[in-house]
């Protein structure tokens, strides 16, 4: 009997000890002229395996860049294996918010996400091309991003989520350089308006796209996540909203991944191929 608890033993590290492998690329965007890089997460499987992946697209907060999630939370490459999905960490810049800017050309940062990465990503890695197996998820600045361009660009993403994500920006118009990237609260107000989550979703009451978002309840964007919440109940917009114990920290965000991946994943397998 020992002799099989210890087979077991190993059969269990030897699985545990398969993890997916990190790239890092370079990729050109039209819309900004330079060369912005991403971390490209790839299952163990992907070498072996002549098949194609599903693709999640991660997106960092304010003051991160493309590598934050893998140097945070280097267990995303077991994750990769465990769900055998590729993960994608592009750079959203220190303070882009992920929308392309009125008042600055230089950050068109939701045009890179939503075309130049994926265009990039499909054509040199084993995907598979659909909105069925594509979605986009975030924390902070960059789970607002994730729900803002999930929202806008529903034939390429087809389920989208946050973390902890700030989506109501009036709410922050003196931090993060939101304004640097808005422009000036009168002048702009339909800018401010419009480019906010928590507004914009007022446009997709119809939505097709899958829906989950989470937030700590020590969080310092817990208020616009329940109004958000409490918006989409009202506008019959289907979605998983979860609180947590947590506050905006990794901590939090290093758990409440796994429940993401764990989401898209049986989005994925229902989607079928």
């Amino acid at each position: 009997m020992k002799y099989w608890h210890l087979f077991l033993l190993l059969f269990s590290f030897s699985v545990r000890s398969f993890a997916g492998e990190v790239d890092t690329v370079s990729i050109y965007s039209k819309s900004m002229h330079k060369y912005i890089k991403a971390v490209v997460i790839k299952p163990d499987s992907y070498k072996i395996k002549k098949k194609n992946f599903p693709v999640v697209y991660l997106l960092h907060g304010y003051d991160g860049w493309y590598s934050n999630w893998i140097i945070r939370v280097p267990e995303l490459k077991a994750y990769a294996d465990d769900y055998q999905t590729l993960i994608v960490c592009p750079d959203g810049a220190t303070a882009s918010w992920y929308f392309d800017s009125p008042v600055d050309t230089t950050y068109r940062y939701e045009t890179h996400i939503s075309l130049e990465v994926v265009e990039f990503i499909d054509k040199n890695y084993r995907t598979i091309a659909d909105k069925d197996h594509r979605a986009i998820t975030g924390l902070s600045m960059g789970g607002h991003g994730a729900l803002f361009i999930g929202l806008r660009h529903p034939g390429t993403f087809g389920a989208a989520g946050s973390m902890s994500g700030g989506f109501d920006l009036m709410e922050s118009k003196n931090k993060y350089q939101i304004s640097k990237r808005i422009g000036d609260t009168i002048l702009h107000a339909k800018e401010w308006h419009d480019l906010a989550v928590i507004n914009l979703i007022e446009n997709y009451p119809a939505t097709g796209l899958k829906i989950i978002f989470d937030c700590g309840e020590k969080d310092i964007f817990i208020n616009a996540n329940r109004r958000l919440h409490e918006k989409m109940q009202h506008l019959k917009i289907p979605h998983e909203y979860t609180e947590r114990p947590g506050m905006h920290n990794w901590d939090y965000w290093r758990n409440a991944i796994v429940f993401q991946l764990l989401y898209f994943q049986r989005f994925f397998s229902l989607s079928g191929h």
